[in-house]
């Protein structure tokens, strides 16, 4: 519910935003379902292209 510019998230709170980013770049490996659709098209696009 945002009110007057006040958001609020519990995966933010306990941190799981924060570990999944970190994961992310790391790994190198997008933790979102649209980041990893993305990836694979990107990789498959230039398989066939490179």
């Amino acid at each position: 519910m945002k009110k007057y510019g006040f958001s609020f998230s519990p995966k933010r709170l306990l941190g799981i935003s924060t570990i999944k980013q970190k994961i992310a770049k790391k790994t190198g490996i997008p933790t979102t379902k649209q980041g990893i659709q993305r990836k694979i098209g990107r990789n498959i696009l230039n398989f066939f292209f490179k």
